[in-house]
């Protein structure tokens, strides 16, 4: 291409040395097919750049089999659904291929059900007496990660993946030995599995004891605490019976704990080969007696191989510029001016008192102790001065659902309780609010902060677990930070952190919408976070 540009310099010259064909000098000089043909010539190199991801995927590539109990879209009760989709995802672009192993519920729907590929199926003994069960795989394929569904009738035709312990201990003991003989039937050997939480725990402790031997029995184990509350604690002699495991692993250094029972959990930390949290300052902090639930000390001494990473939110659902729930979409170069019309629409569709100078407090979260919602309920009456408004979502323990449904009564046009909760109207709340709640007792991670920063609210949250990780106390000698924040658990603290927020908010815009654009600009996607998941797998293959 290089060498026919001269001769079209040289056609050019002779077309110049004519001077009875100035016009058709003119033609040839605006020809738009030589334009066309640059044109092509240089639209390649954007072709290129598309295809550089590609090129220059981190290296070496890793398999890894995430095993877990629930999965958005099929099927999710709290934050773990989001990891077990979001992460997968993630690192299927950062060269891993990823299968998610999960129970075939018959609560998912069933558009995704009737979408499901059947696999094969054999029997697998399970219990200590021999007592056998059936073992189905249904296969989806979805944006890069292949999920499997261990389907059987016995376990999982409850309409909740959450019943009771009763019921939920030897599901999940079905559902471990099946998601690791499940591979082996497949024929697919993971480099790595990574399990997820109680209900996946036993799954290094069957590699390492019934499957050591197996094609798959070289993978490597990691296990991700999400919630450290539950860890599927039972008598001794059921889980004996129903994993149908060597009595060695019955010790009180494995599963066994106060002598006759067994922890499920404590036995997948003993025999994982890596331990991961959800944030860094909870890794540390479950190795204290004030957060540990009776493991610190298990923990300490496994603390070797204990890490944190904090995790990050699906910029394909929560994205303020293209989500398709809000009244107006907004970036980081409009927010100023188009998050106020979804304030508007937010006032508008809960009945609060539409004014743009109001101070939208929102709360989104399960109604718990956890949360710290005994601290809201001590100082909202207080928060009530005319100039702020409250917007809380969620379900959970019937004191606050009633206390919340009081305020709303007491407060009319001031507070909006919606004891339900709905997806869209997350949403809205979240993009129509100016300051999100958090004031959480515990907080393993949080996503709550995670999103109210994408979509320009400032966080107003307790120092602990994920949200102290995240969110940066605003400083007003500085002017820089991106929240507000408060360390001991009591309500007056919380007091003065929303004072605090209101101040700057009515005394000092310009700082405000500063810390709302540098929210914005903030990196929470799980980019940063698979990477390190990715760094970890590789480090345990060397």
């Amino acid at each position: 291409k290089v060498e026919e540009k001269p001769a079209a310099k040289k056609s050019e010259a002779k077309v110049e040395a004519k001077p009875a064909a100035k016009k058709a000098e003119a033609k040839v000089e605006v020809k738009p097919a030589a334009k066309k043909s640059e044109t092509k010539v240089e639209t390649k190199p954007v072709e290129e750049k598309k295809e550089e991801p590609v090129r220059e995927l981190p290296q070496p590539r890793r398999s890894v089999a995430f095993i877990g109990s629930e999965c958005y879209p099929f099927v999710k009760t709290g934050g773990l659904g989001d990891v077990m989709y979001a992460l997968p995802k993630e690192l299927a672009k950062q060269n891993c291929d990823v299968k998610v192993i999960l129970p075939r519920y018959a609560c998912i729907p069933e558009k995704y059900q009737n979408k499901m590929v059947y696999r094969g199926s054999f029997d697998m003994n399970l219990c200590s007496d021999g007592r056998s069960f059936y073992v189905g795989i249904m296969e989806y394929v979805w944006d890069g990660v292949v999920y499997d569904f261990i389907d059987n009738q016995e376990f999982f035709t409850n309409g909740n993946p959450y019943t009771n312990l009763i019921d939920d201990i030897p599901k999940f003991c079905y559902f471990s030995k099946a998601a690791l003989a499940a591979l082996n039937y497949m024929d697919w050997e993971p480099d790595i599995i990574h399990c997820h939480d109680w209900q996946a725990a036993l799954v290094p402790v069957y590699l390492d004891t019934m499957f050591k031997d197996t094609p798959i029995g070289r993978a490597k184990t990691v296990l991700t605490i999400h919630n450290l509350r539950f860890q599927g604690v039972y008598d001794k002699k059921m889980i004996s019976y129903w994993t149908g495991l060597p009595d060695y692993v019955f010790n009180k250094d494995a599963l066994t704990v106060k002598w006759l029972d067994a922890n499920m959990l404590k036995g997948g930390l003993t025999y994982a080969d890596a331990i991961t949290t959800v944030s860094g300052t909870y890794a540390w902090e479950i190795q204290t007696p004030e957060y540990g639930e009776d493991l610190d000390a298990h923990l300490r001494y496994h603390s070797g191989k204990l890490r944190g990473i904090v995790n990050g939110i699906d910029y394909d659902i929560w994205n303020p510029a293209t989500d398709p729930r809000l009244a107006n979409n907004y970036d980081l170069g409009n927010v100023l001016t188009e998050k106020r019309k979804n304030k508007k629409a937010l006032q508008e569709e809960l009945g609060l008192e539409v004014d743009d100078g109001k101070f939208v407090i929102g709360l989104v979260s399960r109604l718990t102790n956890q949360k710290g919602l005994d601290l809201v309920n001590e100082i909202l009456p207080q928060l009530i001065d005319g100039n702020t408004q409250i917007v809380i979502l969620g379900t959970g323990d019937a004191q606050y659902e009633d206390s919340f449904r009081y305020y709303e009564n007491a407060y009319k046009g001031q507070v909006c309780s919606n004891i339900m909760y709905d997806e869209t109207r997350a949403h809205h709340i979240y993009a129509g609010a100016d300051a999100l709640l958090v004031p959480s007792r515990f907080e393993p991670c949080g996503l709550t902060q995670l999103i109210a920063m994408h979509y320009g609210d400032i966080p107003i949250v307790r120092e602990t677990g994920g949200l102290k990780d995240t969110v940066e106390p605003y400083n007003e000698f500085t002017n820089w930070g991106n929240g507000f924040t408060f360390d001991r658990y009591e309500s007056g603290l919380l007091l003065d952190a929303i004072n605090r927020a209101k101040t700057l908010y009515f005394t000092n815009r310009w700082c405000w919408d500063e810390m709302v654009q540098r929210n914005m600009d903030k990196d929470v996607s799980w980019e940063s976070s698979a990477r390190q998941y990715r760094d970890l797998y590789v480090d345990l293959t060397r």
